[in-house]
């Protein structure tokens, strides 16, 4: 099954104004397949041992075969320091989309990049199915299916069973990555860390609190926080605080980018373990708060998102400002709206000192409704 992908558009628009383009994003997430469907440029992928060594041994000849007409460099942060030797082609031949480099780690790719490549490439993150984009191949799926299968292209493509790929996902790409960028001396820990974050998803980050739980150091909590940062599994969100008066909270919030993957972490092994969850909520909010992400990201823009909390328990879920204007946006799981809903945006809406603010309830629920100030919608039917 061929997903179109929103992003293709930003990424063709991109090629067109600068040398290189760098695709990157979670592993599986269809970087390789939006690079190869945007451009009829060769494809080398460097998880090839023979591509990988010949660019480690000898980079000029690897780069031969680009000379003409550029092309895809697949993996790129295997072998991060090619970066320099891109950066003598592009300022030689001074042509637009020459390179198409995807790559799936950020720390490894991001530091080579913002050295030799500064100004010369364009930055776009490519992450899972945007609920656009999985209702564009038909699939109608409910809500408890949808946080139980999450959003990876091939999990759908292939009708793939969910708790299975999951599996082969984290042992084949997550443990690897991790091995790459830290030792691991014990991978039992690091299993036990990742399953108590996926425990607290939309919950403030507290560093003590995860390496007590996990037995080792706080330094070693946050290291493997980086860790998957750095390989786009989880994302932290921070808190709103400008402008405002209140004896607010300073720290974020931990999402996983793929609310799939975050079931698949809480031992939800089927759909019907979903449903009388007690992280069910959770999940929503995870999934409706990565789909915000993805609508950002494919328009190449940065999430520019947070959420508010004080230390009075006042909270709303996702913050988002465009000038002076604030969108306050309350999640909610339910399926049967109620006026309460509305209660945390609109004491929030008042510590706000300036511009338009926008309420918004995002539910599980059927009755839509707007006015100047307040929308209620579906989550099917959001929009940013």
């Amino acid at each position: 099954m061929f997903i179109v992908r929103d992003m293709q558009s930003e990424v063709q628009e991109a090629l067109a104004a600068y040398p290189i383009v760098v695709l990157t994003g979670p592993r599986q997430s269809g970087k390789t397949t939006l690079a190869e469907i945007t451009t009829n440029k060769p494809i080398y992928s460097l998880e090839s041992p023979d591509n990988r060594a010949l660019a480690q041994q000898d980079p000029r000849l690897f780069l031969n075969r680009f000379e003409e007409q550029g092309g895809i460099i697949d993996e790129f942060q295997r072998v991060p320091e090619l970066a320099s030797y891109l950066q003598e082609i592009v300022d030689r031949k001074r042509e637009n989309g020459m390179f198409l480099l995807t790559g799936s780690n950020n720390f490894l790719l991001m530091e080579k990049i913002s050295q030799s490549l500064a100004g010369r490439a364009a930055i776009l993150k490519l992450l899972p199915l945007s609920l656009k984009e999985l209702k564009s191949t038909g699939r109608e799926l409910d809500t408890d299916t949808l946080l139980y299968s999450g959003f990876y292209p091939a999990i759908h493509a292939e009708n793939r069973n969910p708790t299975k790929a999951y599996n082969y996902y984290y042992e084949t790409y997550i443990e690897r990555d991790v091995r790459q960028l830290i030792n691991i001396q014990n991978l039992h820990l690091f299993q036990r860390f990742i399953s108590l974050c996926a425990g607290r998803i939309g919950q403030l980050l507290n560093y003590s609190e995860l390496a007590n739980e996990t037995g080792v150091s706080v330094k070693t909590v946050q290291e493997w926080i980086s860790v998957l940062e750095a390989s786009y599994l989880i994302y932290l969100l921070p808190p709103y605080f400008a402008n405002i008066n209140k004896r607010i909270v300073k720290a974020p919030k931990l999402y996983f980018y793929d609310v799939g993957l975050a079931a698949y972490l809480l031992g939800i092994e089927n759909v019907s373990h979903i449903k009388n969850h007690p992280l069910r909520g959770a999940l929503f909010e995870n999934m409706v708060v990565s789909e915000y992400f993805k609508h950002r990201f494919n328009q190449g823009l940065p999430a520019n998102a947070y959420f508010y909390r004080d230390n009075h328990k006042n909270e709303v879920d996702l913050v988002f400002q465009r000038g002076i204007n604030y969108t306050l946006v309350e999640i909610k799981s339910a399926q049967t709206y109620h006026p309460s809903f509305t209660k945390n945006p609109e004491k929030v809406a008042n510590y706000l000192k300036s511009g338009q603010i926008q309420k918004m309830v995002v539910y599980d629920g059927e009755q839509e409704w707007a006015n100047d100030d307040l929308r209620i919608v579906n989550f099917r039917n959001m929009t940013f």
